[in-house]
């Protein structure tokens, strides 16, 4: 749900980000495997990005990573310790749900007995495997699992009529439980009853926008979806969405981030969880509604669910190298295209390493043409005060 531009959040929090998003991944394939790496997700990584915002030594949760095709084999500062790890688990027993929803569905290739019964495999080893990490950091997979059992049987009994409310509470319980703990892991328990908040609200916002996306497949399929079950028009769907992002606003002005980050997040540690969350949403919103507000963020290289999928922000510049041979090159260019480098940066040819420029990269931000609408970068500033005199890190220059 939360895709930002690197057109908005600028180079500060690009590389916070990119941080983040490196750390899971990572902290997937350490506790789990290489297998695990394929549920990382951009909304997981807000768990990770909310418990550095409240440490009071952010730095002591980085370490220095290898090389990886998905930076352009080049090493970086990523996130580590028990932020990532939670992050990691959430994603795991989430992917794990979903995996078994699609088994019982019988989505395309599930519906094959043998990759059933693989996929079935898989989903209960990340069960265990997100249970023991959580149990890792204090934190209790339980509530996560407890709301997907519960979903079926409330998508079971809503029908017309049915607030649909009822049906994205199993949701906002699980990301309530999640966001909340964020406070515990670091050490700041007076936090957890504004990021439940803030976490309820999300959880309701990622169910509603993701059946209002949904909904025309889902009626080409006769699949089922939230809205036409319990027959909610869109302009109600677009209203509860819309107070979701202001309460979750409103509750992220009650937290107490880390020293030396104001109380709305605008510095150099709440920063990024302020811009994600109260920039970003709106975004989100306006996506899933039909108003793109950054052509960057609908990018086609990368499928959804790994590092560097659609709206990815770009890595660094790679230093010169020499001329590379086939397969490497060919690894080179896979991770340029993931991170959307191809379409809209700067980069050095994979084989060659001559220094080459995405057609997107001269974007005109002066007409807020097609390219990019560089004018969006604080685009919620000014609406109810929510971020007067805030430094979101937007370099634009509009």
């Amino acid at each position: 749900m939360v895709r930002p531009c690197r057109h908005r959040l600028g180079e500060k929090l690009t590389a916070q980000w990119t941080a983040h998003l490196c750390g899971l991944c990572l902290a997937l394939r350490g506790d789990h495997g290489q297998l695990a790496r394929i549920v990382t997700n951009y909304d997981g990584l807000l768990i990770s990005v909310l418990t550095e915002a409240q440490a009071e030594r952010p730095d002591a949760g980085r370490r220095t990573a290898g090389p990886c095709p998905l930076r352009g084999m080049r090493t970086a500062s990523v996130a580590h310790g028990e932020g990532a790890r939670l992050a990691a688990a959430v994603s795991l027993v989430l992917a794990s749900a979903k995996m078994r929803d699609h088994v019982a569905d019988g989505d395309g290739m599930l519906a094959r007995k043998p990759v059933a019964f693989a996929a079935r495999r898989v989903a209960a080893s990340w069960d265990r495997a997100g249970a023991r990490t959580g149990s890792d950091v204090g934190f209790d997979t339980a509530v996560l699992v407890d709301a997907v059992d519960r979903q079926t049987g409330i998508e079971t009994l809503a029908g017309p009529g049915t607030p649909v409310l009822t049906v994205t509470e199993p949701t906002e319980t699980a990301t309530a439980a999640a966001f909340a703990h964020t406070a515990v892991l670091a050490g700041r328990p007076h936090n957890a009853v504004p990021l439940a908040e803030a976490g309820r609200l999300f959880g309701r916002l990622a169910h509603l926008l993701d059946a209002v996306e949904d909904r025309e497949a889902d009626a080409a399929s006769g699949a089922w979806n939230p809205l036409t079950a319990t027959g909610t028009p869109l302009e109600e769907a677009r209203r509860l969405a819309d107070d979701a992002v202001h309460g979750i606003r409103l509750a992220l002005r009650e937290v107490d981030w880390a020293s030396g980050v104001s109380p709305g997040g605008h510095s150099s540690d709440g920063g990024l969880a302020h811009r994600l969350l109260v920039h970003e949403l709106p975004n989100s919103v306006r996506r899933a509604f039909g108003t793109v507000s950054c052509a960057h963020g609908t990018g086609p290289y990368a499928p959804s669910g790994i590092p560097g999928g659609p709206g990815a922000p770009l890595p660094p510049e790679p230093p010169r190298r020499d001329r590379r041979g086939l397969l490497a090159g060919c690894a080179v260019w896979l991770g340029l295209a993931c991170t959307c480098q191809l379409c809209c940066g700067t980069y050095e040819d994979p084989w060659s390493g001559e220094r080459k420029e995405g057609p997107c990269t001269n974007c005109d931000c002066s007409g807020c043409g097609d390219c990019c609408n560089c004018c969006e970068c604080c685009n919620c500033c000014g609406e109810d005060g929510c971020c007067d005199g805030c430094d979101c890190g937007c370099d634009c220059g509009c």
